[in-house]
């Protein structure tokens, strides 16, 4: 998927797909067998492996994810889940589908990520699990958050949707928590267009997803069309739609072998980007803490509005106009009407979030741009922010900010 507006000659996204996922997809329609199946279940297991964990249980959606491992975990009306008020709107909608409220917590200014410290202020009696949110593919602080877990008796679940392949303290993502959930929707990482992957340390859990990934059906139940299988079947809950297909295996497998230096040459451009960008005043690079590798999946650009005469918006609007795409990741969700609405938050809740929202930019990264598209971008960034700043008071010289 491209995502690309009349005028921009640099979209900010390109998925990274080529004759080999071609092939692949073609081997599929040719086997006749398009829904889930073998390709499906050969890409769970070579998903385990890659992110070392015991079990993969592959679904529709990110979304599909964190909604089954609620649900594995037994989440019943009126509890609460702790999340991040930046992220995505599917990470708190999930609880809604079980009459659950989602409980914002406040993001560290520096990493974007959720605040532990905030995060305990927050908690009650009906608080049953946190989902943490590895924004841009920097994985949260995962220590405190499962030091806090641990003391006051509440489930882990990752939201690891931009966090492929990511690893804190040398441990990948996907291997660090009861459950995590990753999105392999057309911009991300690693894509097969739309789907998901949940990793689970839980065999009981991870079971029970299988099952109620495909409408309740006993765990096999898709084997009943193959030689393998009966006609007959059992319904043991009332579960969902929600399982993957072959098809999107077929790609998923070749994105999986090509995950490594797809990353390499994500991190390359966030460098470039870095090394630009350090050396003008009105910008702030992102600061991956040194602990953590980070996915690279966004390159989020803060911009020090307090030294420039522009503001987000009219930054954003300058880069297309320059044909460049570029986004926001992500308006804070008490900001939004729905969560306003329904569980009454509001402006100024959370001022980390907010004030980190209004100067953020998220910059095209993709393993498929050239070095000429990079370089467009850091001129175009670089230049626009140099001639936006302020004018300097009477008898004070700007410095370049130090690492």
């Amino acid at each position: 998927m491209t995502l690309k507006t009349a005028g921009i000659q640099i979209p900010f996204h390109r998925a990274d797909l080529g004759e080999e996922e071609i092939a692949a997809v073609t081997e599929v329609i040719r086997s006749g067998w398009l829904t889930m199946g073998p390709k499906t279940i050969q890409f769970e297991e070579e998903f385990a492996r890659y992110v070392n964990a015991p079990h993969a249980v592959a679904v529709s959606s990110c979304t599909a994810a964190l909604h089954l491992a609620l649900d594995a975990i037994g989440l019943r009306p009126g509890d609460e889940v702790l999340v991040p008020t930046t992220t995505f709107t599917a990470t708190a909608e999930v609880m809604t589908y079980l009459g659950c409220r989602p409980v914002f917590v406040d993001v560290d200014p520096e990493t974007l990520n959720i605040d532990p410290r905030d995060a305990e202020q927050r908690i009650t009696s009906r608080t049953r699990a946190i989902i943490p949110v590895h924004l841009a593919g920097q994985p949260c602080d995962m220590s405190e958050i499962h030091a806090l877990a641990e003391q006051r008796n509440l489930r882990v679940i990752e939201d690891a949707a931009h966090a492929l392949p990511a690893a804190y303290r040398g441990k990948p993502v996907g291997s660090l928590s009861e459950f995590t959930a990753f999105s392999f929707y057309a911009t991300k990482t690693l894509t097969t267009g739309e789907g998901g992957m949940i990793t689970t340390e839980n065999a009981t859990a991870a079971d029970r997803m299988r099952m109620m990934r495909l409408h309740g059906i006993e765990r096999d139940g898709w084997k009943r069309y193959t030689a393998e299988g009966s006609w007959h079947y059992a319904i043991h809950e009332a579960g969902y739609k929600y399982n993957f297909t072959d098809l999107q295996a077929a790609l998923g497998l070749v994105q999986l072998r090509k995950c490594d230096a797809m990353w390499q040459a994500r991190r390359h451009i966030a460098e470039r980007y870095t090394r630009a960008f350090q050396a003008a005043e009105g910008l702030q690079p992102p600061i991956v803490r040194k602990d953590r590798q980070g996915s690279w999946h966004l390159y989020v650009l803060r911009l020090n509005l307090e030294k420039l005469a522009i503001s987000r918006n009219q930054f954003i609007d300058q880069l297309a106009q320059r044909g460049i795409g570029a986004s926001v990741h992500f308006i804070p969700l008490h900001l939004q009407p729905y969560y306003q609405r329904e569980f009454g938050y509001r402006p100024g809740d959370f001022p980390n979030a907010e004030s980190q929202y209004v100067r953020s930019i998220s910059l095209p990264i993709y393993p498929t741009m050239s070095e000429e598209e990079v370089e467009q971008v850091i001129d175009a960034v670089t230049s626009m922010a140099n001639h936006a700043m302020r004018p300097s008071p009477v008898g004070q010289h700007a410095t370049a900010p130090t690492a």
